[in-house]
This record gives structure tokens, C-alpha cells and sequence, in this order.
């Protein structure tokens, strides 16, 4: 009894210490000469992992704040449903994926300062964009709605939707290829990806991408207690809008400012 017990107290401690891992302070993080940035590689136009080479604005940024740190840049697969987890595990120093900033990720991290303003809108089949011109539309019985798990479209959508039927896709990339091949109706997401993929397949649309159901900002985020990493994140995204290199990668990347 006494073994089980001592058995199962080593357990815990092992488990307790190994789910509070402590992030990686700024001077530990200059002095490996790496950059670690956590991203999910299925969220254009911000990160994409096309065949193991990872692209998007977002990683563009990370490319010019490893070479503004004078460090290697390290891209670390995370997912929606892990990203807060890997972030407290320290697989990574910063979150950079599109990440909406919520008061729920907050009171577990910190963000930087805030880099698009955008909302959550519909992308749909052209054929279909007369027919979703309101969140009403959208919550009917007989809509099918695409969602991928652990982000901020599927808490909208649990919230907001309580007659359409949610299809769950592993992947948030294969949703809009479903939209495109009318396999689910509707795709909840961020103006942002859905003016994107609008622009980028003929057979989508997003009819109301100018008047969101929300009002949110995209940041990069990073561990409650990376008070010095957050404060340079900001200085180095000021730098980048000074030099006008934010507003050449949204041309580039977001098609904004055209």
C-alpha cells in the first residue's frame, strides 16, 4: 500500500512539473541563438505548410524578427486545439497564425500589440452568395456549416448557431475546398481568410466580408510571464510599420492597400 501510494505521488509530481514547464526567459532565448515560433500551417494567407516549407504573412514576420534578433528561426507545427497547451509546454517562444486576441487567451498569455482588424464573416459557394446575406440566413435547418476544431470559429459557431448542422474538418484548409465543392454551405471565418480564398478560387465568394457579425485583432502570442519578449515583439512590429515593411507584406501576403 505504501509502494502504490509513493508510486502514485512521483506520478503526480511528474505530470504537475511537466504541465507547468516555464517558458524560455528573453536572455535564454537570445543566448541559444534560435527563435522558436509556434504556427499551424493551415491558415491562409498567414501560414501554410506546403509540404513541409511553411509560408504566409505571418511567417514572413517571423523571418524579419529572428533576423531583427540576430537568431535562427525555428517553425514549430502546433495546432488550434494544442496551441495554448504547446505554448505552456514551451514548445515555443511566440504563437504566430493568425491568432485572434481573445480575453480568454489573455488570461492565460500575453498577446503584442494588435497587427490586422478583421471579424467573422461567411465564405460561401458563388452560386449560393445571394442566399447568406445575415447570420440568420446561416442558422437554419438543412445549412451545413464546415468547422475545424479548437479556434475561435468554432467557439462562434457553438455560440451562435443552434439549428445549422456543423461538419467538424480535422483540417481548417480542407473547409473551403468542401465550400467550393458544395460538401457544407457555409465556412465561418475571419474576413481576412475569406476575402483571401474569394479572390483565390473563382467558385467562392464572401458577400458580407465588409460588414462582420464581430470586430477582433490578429496578435502574436506568447507566455504570461514573457514580459521582455512581449516588449520587443512591439518595438520590432513598430519598426516594420515605420519602414513601411508591414504595409509591403499585407500588399504581398493580404492584398491590402492595393
Amino acid at each position: 500500500m505504501t509502494k502504490f501510494f509513493y508510486a502514485l505521488l512521483a506520478c503526480a509530481f511528474v505530470f504537475c512539473f511537466a504541465s507547468n514547464s516555464q517558458a524560455r526567459s528573453f536572455e535564454d532565448i537570445v543566448a541559444s541563438g534560435t527563435l522558436r515560433v509556434g504556427t499551424t500551417g493551415d491558415y491562409k494567407p498567414f501560414s501554410f505548410n506546403r509540404e513541409g516549407s511553411f509560408e504566409g504573412f505571418d511567417i514572413a514576420v517571423a523571418e524579419s524578427f529572428a533576423k531583427r534578433m540576430g537568431l535562427k528561426l525555428e517553425l514549430v507545427n502546433t495546432s488550434w486545439r494544442t496551441l495554448m497547451a504547446d505554448l505552456k509546454a514551451d514548445k515555443f517562444d511566440i504563437g504566430m497564425s493568425g491568432i485572434t486576441r481573445t480575453i480568454s487567451r489573455q488570461k492565460e498569455a500575453r498577446f503584442s500589440q494588435g497587427y490586422i482588424m478583421f471579424g467573422k464573416t461567411v465564405l460561401v459557394n458563388k452560386d449560393n452568395a445571394a442566399r447568406f446575406k445575415s447570420l440568420a440566413d446561416v442558422d437554419k435547418k438543412g445549412v451545413r456549416i464546415g468547422v475545424n476544431p479548437g479556434g475561435t470559429n468554432e467557439k462562434f459557431v457553438k455560440a451562435n448557431i443552434k439549428n445549422a448542422k456543423i461538419v467538424m474538418f480535422e483540417s481548417n484548409l480542407a473547409i473551403p475546398q468542401a465550400v467550393a465543392d458544395k460538401k457544407v454551405d457555409v465556412m465561418i471565418t475571419d474576413s481576412v481568410e475569406a476575402l483571401f480564398y474569394s479572390a483565390s478560387n473563382e467558385k467562392l465568394a464572401a458577400p458580407i466580408a465588409n460588414t462582420p457579425f464581430t470586430r477582433a485583432q490578429l496578435g502574436y502570442l506568447m507566455s504570461a510571464d514573457a514580459e521582455r519578449l512581449q516588449d520587443t515583439v512591439n518595438f520590432m512590429m513598430d519598426q516594420m510599420i515605420l519602414k513601411d515593411e508591414m504595409a509591403t507584406l499585407k500588399k504581398q501576403y493580404l492584398h491590402m492597400g492595393e
